[in-house]
């Protein structure tokens, strides 16, 4: 634990750094292929509608204990089958919890629906007491998926215009809603490639995660906004300093979500693996998925997609030139300054030279040439070569100071 505060420290400072950014083809490319696979999913297996989308006739039956449950459901399955009822041709039967049995039909009417029930209690030994009923009809479920639609686009449209109002930046709010829309087609193609019934507690967990998968892009957004608060004044360009908000903010996005998803799993695996079925494995199942896929999207999908369209910006691109021109001058600081005048400073002897050399060495080293590299202003060239004074070899007068004059 050590070890990864540690690490957690050096990548907050910046001492250590992943390149999220510098890789952002690669995530592109991983969230591609995993949506490929979804959307594959969902043409083919298509998605399992719950009975409360489709409607339809569910009974549960609790059988007695010490019997072979899935030998009783096979038995069950046929039993209903053979009734001749056609909408209860191709039943949906499952085990739900340690005594109770599941059986999904289409809309049955009143007399068809007690044949059923009557078949159910034959096979399975049971009591009209251990047996409950439940019917929807197909408008019930067409008005919640009417309604889970309308509450989707209306959250949509609100994050829209909460991150503009919060960040003043339209391209932050297209980068979220884009990752919020990677998270959604993931979780509703793990549904299809799971075949886990689609119920009002899946679009709820939907919801949920979404809300969540904002909460983590918006953490990590306030932070690239901080370290982008002036790019006049930053030593660094917009990618690296999005970039270090990444990692600055990595440690606490795996943290909140190992601490959210450990429960969650928890009632992922008692509502699919003790359970059965219901609501709680629906609900679990969207929020595990969804709260993984958010944190994927924040990190590696949001960020760099948001610096991938700042990208084009003029200021930005001033200062990521004025950042690699940092860059040069700190690897190497006299990559502006002439040849001769390393030399001289570096007590070296200066070698023979031409006059034509000479020249050259003199207006690169000028304190005019040599001052403006790098500051915005431009030298004028030097309209003639300086040649070699005559009087160079003779000494030169000296003149005395007044108080010395006339003195011997």
């Amino acid at each position: 634990m050590g070890r990864f505060s540690k690490l957690g420290n050096e990548l907050y400072t910046g001492k250590k750094s992943i390149d999220f950014i510098g890789r952002r083809w690669l995530w592109y490319a991983m969230s591609g292929v995993i949506i490929v696979i979804c959307v594959l999913g969902l043409t083919s297996k298509g998605i399992n509608y719950g009975i409360e989308f489709t409607g339809g006739a569910e009974y549960k039956v609790t059988v007695p204990a010490g019997q072979d449950r899935q030998d009783i459901a096979d038995e069950v399955r046929a039993a209903v089958a053979r009734t001749g009822i056609e909408n209860a041709s191709s039943p949906v039967v499952t085990t739900s919890g340690e005594e109770q049995i599941l059986i999904q039909t289409e809309p049955l009417s009143g007399d068809e629906s007690q044949v059923i029930a009557d078949a159910i209690l034959e096979t399975t030994g049971a009591t009209a007491d251990n047996l409950s009923q439940t019917e929807l009809g197909a408008s019930w479920g067409e008005e919640i998926a009417k309604r889970s639609f309308t509450g989707l686009v209306v959250f949509l449209v609100l994050v829209l215009l909460f991150i503009w109002a919060y960040f003043r930046e339209w391209k932050m709010s297209v980068a979220a809603i884009v990752a919020l829309a990677h998270d959604v087609v993931i979780t509703i193609g793990v549904y299809a490639l799971s075949g886990f019934e689609v119920t009002p507690a899946t679009v709820t967990g939907l919801l949920t995660i979404l809300g969540f998968s904002l909460y983590d892009t918006v953490v990590v957004f306030d932070k690239v906004r901080e370290n982008t608060t002036s790019l006049r004044d930053m030593k660094m360009g917009y990618a690296d300093a999005a970039n270090l908000a990444v990692n600055q903010t990595l440690v606490r996005s795996i943290n909140t979500s190992i601490v959210a998803l450990l429960p969650v799993g928890a009632i992922l695996y008692v509502g699919a693996v003790q359970l059965g079925s219901g609501n709680l494995k629906d609900l679990a199942l969207a929020l595990f998925v969804g709260m993984a896929a958010g944190l994927y999207s924040s990190v590696f999908i949001a960020t760099p997609l948001l610096a991938h369209m700042k990208s084009g910006e003029t200021e930005v691109q001033q200062a990521e030139r004025r950042a690699k021109a940092r860059q040069r001058a700190k690897a190497d600081p006299y990559h502006a300054v002439a040849a001769s005048r390393i030399a001289t400073a570096a007590g070296a002897e200066r070698p023979a030279a031409s006059a034509a050399d000479d020249a050259a060495a003199s207006a690169d080293s000028s304190p005019t040439r040599a001052g403006a590299v790098g500051k915005g202003r431009v030298a004028p060239s030097a309209h003639s070569p300086v040649a070699p004074s005559r009087a160079s070899g003779r000494n030169q007068p000296s003149r005395k100071p007044r108080a010395k004059r006339g003195r011997k």
